[in-house]
């Protein structure tokens, strides 16, 4: 008897403790930090004679900002939404993922809204998952990830302190 009660106390606390929330709090990224991410990629890009698009999802991968310089190739914005869309799913840089697991590169490619190729990388705010930008457009994925990356330092400040 004395070890039947513990056991129905622990019984009846096991559903509770397994149960989750009816509502989540997510961290998002807002309009306004993904369209500058977006225009910084494309300003750094010019400044080394490139005209690309950025594309900048949330963390669902939904496109949040999409721009394309003038100049740039109208396939571009495609290409960066994809390369965007293989971080959110990867959680990780798209070179990086495509170094790692070319094994199932080919496989991916096939997936509508992604692409393996550098030139995305994903948007943390205080360890979280918020988006991903690509950029496309620039004589290559090392040039595209390299506007990425600087446009995240540039703004690194606001999504370090991003509530």
């Amino acid at each position: 008897m004395k070890m039947l009660l513990p056991l129905a106390l622990l019984a009846a606390c096991l559903p509770a403790a397994a149960a989750q929330p009816d509502v989540l709090p997510v961290k998002q990224i807002g309009l306004e930090l993904a369209r500058d991410i977006a225009m910084a990629s494309i300003e750094t890009c010019r400044q080394d004679g490139y005209n690309v698009a950025a594309v900048v999802l949330d963390r669902a991968g939904n496109v949040q900002a999409a721009l394309r310089d003038t100049l740039a190739a109208r396939h571009t914005l495609e290409i960066a939404e994809r390369k965007a869309g293989m971080s959110i799913m990867s959680g990780s840089d798209s070179g990086e993922f495509r170094a790692a697991r070319g094994d199932i590169r080919p496989e991916l490619n096939h997936i509508d809204g992604l692409i393996v190729m550098e030139g995305g990388l994903p948007i943390r705010s205080a360890g979280s998952l918020i988006g991903a930008v690509g950029v496309s457009g620039a004589p290559g994925g090392d040039k595209d990830r390299a506007c990425a990356a600087a446009a995240l330092k540039k703004l690194e400040e606001r999504l370090e302190f991003a509530m």
